[in-house]
């Protein structure tokens, strides 16, 4: 996170801030929402990245969020019966597999990883959301194929990425339980303080920070791109947060 800051963001019991740990490192946060059994935002660190996909590793869970806290660092969905201690709290891989509709989106996508523990500990599902596939595929695949694109080429130091989703009360359902919120709109924003000051001006103006949203349906779902203020301001209608809202520490400015 910028400055080790995490966003100002909207306190509530039902979010867990999580230290996403995998092979004994942190990995990057995300902050959960336990009672919707989805992720709010994942942020991490972008590594550069030729964006090849993916690395062969089992879906796991979160032991944090479990009864059962000895173990801190995600694990693999365990055989049996095991998951009722702790699918209270999280999503399971039972939540998804009749949801014929939707694809299991990554906040904090592989691609913009480049080791291959990084990417790993991207397939845990406190890191997923239910994305509609025509815009999973779509418009949300280029945006994120895009900003790889572009802080490859341009950031020059590290740069930062927050990635979420608001919700509108739609759920995924399973034997007749609302278990999996489905998103209304995904949104990410990045910031990176050190970056090329001879890029084009097209590009030299996303610099150092620049966000974007989109509707998580099959039409009318383009990527719009704006400011971070402006998608701050988006948020705050959309969805209940702390009215000084702010995804960058100090706004992204160095």
């Amino acid at each position: 996170m910028y400055k080790g800051t995490a966003p100002l963001w909207l306190e509530d019991h039902s979010l867990k801030r999580i230290c996403q740990r995998f092979a004994d490192r942190p990995r990057y946060a995300t902050l959960y929402d336990t009672a919707n059994h989805i992720p709010v935002y994942s942020a991490y660190s972008f590594k550069r990245s030729d964006g090849a996909k993916r690395v062969d590793v089992p879906w796991m869970f979160e032991p944090q969020l479990a009864q059962d806290k000895s173990r801190s660092e995600m694990q693999p969905f365990p055989q049996g019966d095991y998951h009722q201690n702790f699918e209270d709290t999280q999503a399971i891989l039972s939540d998804y597999i009749y949801a014929f509709s939707f694809e299991r989106g990554q906040l904090n996508p592989d691609p913009h990883q480049a080791d291959p523990n990084d990417k790993a500990a991207t397939y845990t599902l406190t890191n997923i959301v239910p994305q509609v596939r025509e815009f999973n595929i779509g418009p949300w695949a280029q945006h994120k194929n895009m900003i790889r694109m572009r802080l490859n080429n341009y950031c020059r130091g590290t740069a930062y990425v927050v990635t979420g989703v608001t919700t509108s009360g739609n759920m995924i359902r399973r034997n007749e339980v609302a278990r999996v919120a489905i998103p209304k709109y995904m949104w990410s924003a990045y910031c990176c303080t050190n970056y090329d000051r001879n890029a084009p001006n097209s590009e030299k103006s996303k610099f150092p920070a620049h966000a974007a949203y989109g509707l998580n349906a099959r039409t009318d779902n383009e990527v719009v791109e704006l400011t971070v203020k402006g998608l701050e301001n988006f948020l705050k209608e959309s969805m209940s947060v702390d009215k000084n809202i702010q995804i960058f520490y100090h706004n992204c400015i160095a």
